[in-house]
């Protein structure tokens, strides 16, 4: 359904760190790069991208799922995470309040946005 997600970040060579380090843990890389705009996907196809803030005023939070391929690279994007310095909003676990097997791990990204990453198959 969706093609691309963007966000505007404050700083964005302090998020490019950020994104560069937790994506490689579940197979995300970057794809692209205009100046101060960073495009990160799988095979080449940019999916995600940052930028720097350019319109409207304050903060609102944004949440953002990425998907993991096993539980493992949640656990490894988590460690990645508190490595780039992330606060750690849910440590990995399951969450069967939304179903049996699904299992994330949330932190806070530079700019304060909630971001995940979830792996929905069983072990």
């Amino acid at each position: 359904m969706l093609d691309h997600v963007s966000i505007q970040c404050a700083d964005t060579a302090a998020s490019a760190a950020f994104y560069d380090a937790v994506l490689l843990t579940v197979g995300g890389t970057r794809v692209m790069d205009f100046g101060q705009v960073v495009g990160y996907g799988v095979g080449g196809q940019p999916s995600f991208w940052i930028g720097p803030r350019t319109t409207g005023e304050g903060f609102r939070e944004a949440h953002l799922a990425f998907a993991a391929p096993d539980r493992a690279a949640v656990d490894a994007f988590h460690r990645a995470a508190v490595s780039a310095g992330a606060e750690v909003l849910h440590a990995p676990r399951l969450w069967p309040e939304y179903h049996d097997a699904y299992y994330g791990v949330f932190v806070r990204d530079p700019d304060g946005n909630n971001i995940e990453a979830v792996c929905h198959r069983p072990e």
